[in-house]
């Protein structure tokens, strides 16, 4: 099977500043979707594809998932802030032109891990994009060195928020 292709590819950055991530839906082939994250704009390609954009800053979940024949091949999580304009990045596939990569983990047991330290937070009120960015730092390195990562908590996130508040 031939993938047409991508847009991104060929298109320049735009003026808009935004960090654009291109989805891809193969039922039970290829799948990558957005986990959490505020999306600004969101741009339907075609039936299997659409582009979304998100602010500077932003913090999001992507998640890619690949099969074959025999199997998964490939499942990945990147929890990702957006950049602005003049900030450093690093590149990652399908999102132009990278961000600032918080957590990255490789293989289903233990994005499935990352997937439960969402839900702990969404389970205690709060938005995963609103938690403190060290938090999911956290998160990769705990699950880097086989440990369970502590849970995001309400009063973790209320020390958070002082903290923001008084960087600023």
């Amino acid at each position: 099977m031939t993938v047409p292709p991508s847009p991104m590819r060929h298109r320049q950055p735009s003026d808009d500043g935004m960090t654009r991530v291109e989805l891809t839906w193969i039922e039970k082939r290829i799948e990558h979707w957005i986990r959490f994250g505020r999306v600004t704009v969101d741009e339907i390609v075609d039936r299997r594809r659409r582009i979304v954009r998100f602010r500077p800053s932003a913090i999001f979940a992507f998640v890619r998932w690949a099969a074959n024949d025999y199997g998964t091949v490939s499942s990945r999580i990147d929890i990702v802030r957006a950049v602005g304009v003049n900030e450093p990045f690093t590149t990652l596939p399908f999102v132009r032109p990278g961000g600032d990569i918080l957590l990255n983990i490789e293989g289903w047991p233990k994005v499935s891990q990352v997937l439960a330290a969402i839900d702990g937070a969404e389970a205690a009120g709060i938005d995963p994009c609103d938690a403190a960015p060290d938090h999911w730092r956290h998160v990769h390195n705990r699950i880097a060195a086989g440990q369970p990562p502590r849970l995001y908590t309400m009063e973790r996130h209320r020390a958070w928020l002082k903290r923001r508040e008084i960087e600023r």
